[in-house]
């Protein structure tokens, strides 16, 4: 089984089938393995009615103790054998599915690291917890075809060739019974197939907003919104709960067609073997055998049906999986360094102007567009963005990730000690440099108030804080990376109007002679801004200090004014 830190591989993304063989041919000798053991198993259950059919021929009817104790003898070896191999089948298959699962797990932990910040922008937070929550197993369990699946083919023949030694009757029967039950139960496969598709999409719709809603509940109670997203989440579920019955009502036919279309079908070669023996073409041990052999072929005929079953829904999974793996992260194409000195980064979608070693505002009626600005300034969206006159695509993107820093106020943050989710990098950070982190960030209560101080332990998305704890935990972190540049967006808009200023304060202070961009339309903050940016529309309007920009632009002071009234 793959281990924690084995290379995983570079999986096949050209289809969903191609993923599935993909894992299969990681683990080709457990595969061949489980074939084995499931194809040996399936034909000693075979060996059974033949070895009943010796022991009453040989043995019962002429009344031959020795032959029909030997017979039983052989019938119980071959017997507590098979059950040895049933548990050996079982171990392999389940180590194949467990693989499988994990390699799984694996590729997409493996692509969502890769993809980095492109995540968020590339899919849905919903999409990858569907995928670990339910696609992963149900891609194991598909693989469950490479032991009972193979094995139940080789029964199939196996049986096939018993009988012809019969009856060439009824193997042909048989040769052409199974074969036509696969095919009746084929149309309900590929109705399940596309039933279970629109399923896994409305599933991973749901998720998502299942997973905005558990982020955003205490905004919208704020808001007074809550019952309007709870009414499109109960309307989501329903329509997802009707699809479900969908997929259940063809999921019962093919599972009540597995199960009844192989015991009628065994009824009928019963039927058929007792007019032969009635007629004196077959012995009663002959009989007996071919109904042992015909209702031994009602497990392979049930896996063959199970396996489609299961095929069905894991490549509808694997597909979704292939979907998240051909995703790509951003482009790379810089070849130039970035600039030696403090520069000017310029946006010119937008007309902003960033100065180095300056506060800039940027204020805009639209927080998105804002925002906006500030990825096209982060290289996280394609743009014309030049940093000291070079184009910042020109530049290689892990020099622009360690000069610039975009810190959204909504980034996440992962569960550990409270010292380890405030630290920028892996490592230690000195006690002096989160001190003064902390201290501009005005979340030294946050520490105090904590039991252990740094060493608390801090849920995911630290959700044992509050929203302003948790916006100013992101802001400690980074000031703690102390980037070239820092882009920071609405820092304070969780904070009340206190702590608000002192953050504005102590972050000026904290940056000085670095360069820093906030997005916000509080006054407070705006204040100590050395530059200020309005924004209309995502577009430059005017450029000024904070009061210059009171006197001269309505707008602005409309848009400023209406933020200090809910201040206040």
């Amino acid at each position: 089984m793959i281990d924690a830190y084995e290379d995983p591989g570079t999986p096949d993304v050209r289809g969903g089938w191609r993923y599935l063989w993909w894992l299969v041919r990681r683990q080709p000798g457990r595969s061949v393995a489980g074939a084995l053991l499931g194809s040996s198993w399936m034909v000693l259950l075979a060996a059974t009615p033949y070895l009943m059919a010796k022991a009453i021929d040989e043995g019962l009817e002429p009344g031959d103790r020795a032959a029909l104790a030997g017979w039983s003898l052989a019938l119980f070896a071959v017997g507590s054998f098979n059950a040895w191999l049933s548990i050996m089948r079982h171990r392999t298959m389940t180590r194949v599915r467990m693989d499988a699962n994990f390699r799984t797990v694996k590729v997409v932990v493996g692509q969502a690291v890769r993809l980095g910040a492109a995540l968020s922008r590339r899919t849905g937070a919903g999409e990858v917890v569907t995928i670990g929550v339910g696609d992963v197993q149900t891609i194991a369990q598909a693989l469950t075809v490479v032991g009972p699946g193979v094995g139940a083919c080789v029964a199939y023949l196996t049986v096939a060739a018993l009988l012809v030694s019969v009856s060439l009757v009824l193997a042909a029967v048989v040769l052409l019974g199974i074969p036509a039950i696969v095919l009746l139960v084929g149309p309900f496969l590929s109705r399940l197939q596309g039933a279970e598709t629109e399923y896994r999409d409305r599933q991973g719709v749901l998720t998502a907003r299942i997973a905005d809603l558990a982020g955003g509940l205490r905004v919208l109670n704020g808001l007074g919104g809550k019952g309007l997203v709870a009414d499109a989440f109960h309307r989501d579920s329903r329509h997802l709960r009707v699809q479900g019955y969908r997929v259940g009502a063809v999921t019962s036919w093919v599972q009540a067609l597995g199960v009844g279309l192989p015991t009628l079908f065994l009824a009928v070669v019963t039927w058929l073997a007792a007019r032969l023996a009635a007629q004196g073409d077959i012995t009663v041990g002959e009989l007996v055998a071919v109904y042992g052999y015909v209702a031994v072929l009602v497990g392979p005929v049930a896996f063959w049906v199970e396996c489609g079953y299961q095929l069905s829904r894991g490549v509808v999974a694997a597909r979704r999986v292939v979907d998240f793996l051909r995703l790509e992260p951003l482009e790379d194409t810089g070849t130039r360094d970035a600039p030696a000195e403090p520069s000017v980064l310029c946006d010119p979608a937008s007309g902003v102007r960033v100065l180095p070693g300056r506060l800039t505002a940027l204020v805009c009626a639209s927080p998105a567009a804002a925002a906006a600005v500030v990825d096209r300034l982060g290289r996280y969206e394609p743009s014309t963005a030049t940093w000291g006159g070079v184009p910042l695509s020109d530049i290689r993107l892990p020099q622009v990730r360690e000069h610039i820093l975009v810190a959204d106020h909504e980034a996440d943050l992962f569960a550990g000690n409270l010292s380890e989710v405030i630290a920028p990098r892996r490592g230690a950070t000195s006690p002096h440099a989160a001190a003064a982190a902390l201290h501009a960030a005005v979340a030294d209560d946050i520490v105090q108030g904590l039991p252990d101080g740094l060493d608390s332990p801090i849920d995911a998305q630290a959700r044992n804080l509050s929203g302003g704890q948790r916006q100013r935990i992101r802001l400690v972190r980074a000031l703690l990376a102390d980037p070239d540049i820092l882009l920071a967006v609405e820092p304070t808009s969780a904070l009340d109007a206190h702590t608000e200023a002192l953050v504005a304060d102590r972050l000026k202070t904290a940056r000085s002679g670095r360069t820093t961009v906030v997005t916000t339309t509080s006054p407070l903050v705006l204040d100590h801004a050395d530059t200020v940016h309005y924004l209309v529309d995502g577009k430059l309007t005017a450029t000024g200090t904070h009061q210059q920009l009171l006197t001269e632009e309505p707008g602005y002071r409309a848009l400023v004014a209406r933020d200090a009234e809910v201040m206040k």
